[in-house]
This record gives C-alpha cells, structure tokens and sequence, in this order.
C-alpha cells in the first residue's frame, strides 16, 4: 500500500492526470473519429482545423477544471478565496452553454466562437494558474526547490 501511495506523487499531480483522463475520453470520443475520417479525403476542410483548434482548447479547460476542483476540495484554503474558486468552476462547468448563447443572440461565425472559448479559457486558466501558484507558496510546497 505504501508503495503505490509513494509512485502516485501529490494529490495536485493526480488531480492534473484526472484532469487529461478527462481530457482524453473527450478527444476519443467526440473530436478523433470525425478527425480521421473526415481528415483523410484529398479535400481541405477548414472544418477540420477548427476541430483541432477545439479539442486543445478543450484539453486546456479540463485541466483547468481539475486544478479548480483540486483547490476546491483542499481544507486549508482561505475562506475569502473559495467563492472566487467556486465562481471559475460554475463558469467551466456553464462554459459550452454560455458560448452556444452569445453565437445564438449576436450570430457568431465558428470561428468567431473558437476565439471567444479560447479567450474564456485563456482568462480561466490563467487566473487559476495564479491562484494555483499562491495556494503552493502558502503551502511551502515549492521550498525544496529554492
């Protein structure tokens, strides 16, 4: 038991791996078959470009979402920073619905909505990255390295 505890490292790290699990079923499932055989005919589709663009913005936003749910469930986490964890995780969890609204009412070209989901990511991951950064030099997590 012991062993298996020391080979699957911190509980940040195996939050990261759910995070690309999740990831992964997606790219699998909802991005990869259309990718390879729509992909393989001898005309170019601009279709399957932004599928590609899609499932790395989607790669990103479920590694975000475990590194909020990951700092969500710590118990040592300032009271005055979980609504703003709780915040970012009802924004990527209401994400797709969101952007599906905005292309509804002000008729969006795909494209335009890509950069919009890349944009909402960029913003989510980068103010979790921040918060992420903060909880480990609060924690001393990253002393050994100094």
């Amino acid at each position: 038991s012991s062993g298996i505890k020391q080979s699957t490292g911190s509980s940040g790290i195996n939050a990261e791996y759910g995070g690309m699990g999740w990831a992964m079923a997606e790219l699998v499932s909802m991005r990869l078959l259309p990718l390879w055989v729509g992909a393989r005919g001898t005309e170019f589709s601009w279709k399957y470009l932004q599928l590609s663009f899609e499932a790395n913005i989607s790669l990103a936003h479920h590694v975000i979402m475990a590194m909020l749910i990951w700092m969500w469930t710590r118990n040592n986490l300032e009271k005055s920073v979980l609504p703003l964890i709780v915040s970012l995780l009802l924004l990527c969890s209401s994400k797709q619905t969101l952007l599906e609204l905005v292309g509804t009412m002000f008729h969006f070209s795909s494209f335009g909505l890509l950069g919009i989901s890349f944009g909402l990511t960029a913003f989510i991951g980068l103010l979790s990255t921040y918060l992420y950064i903060n909880l480990c030099l609060q924690d001393n997590a990253w002393s050994k390295y100094n």
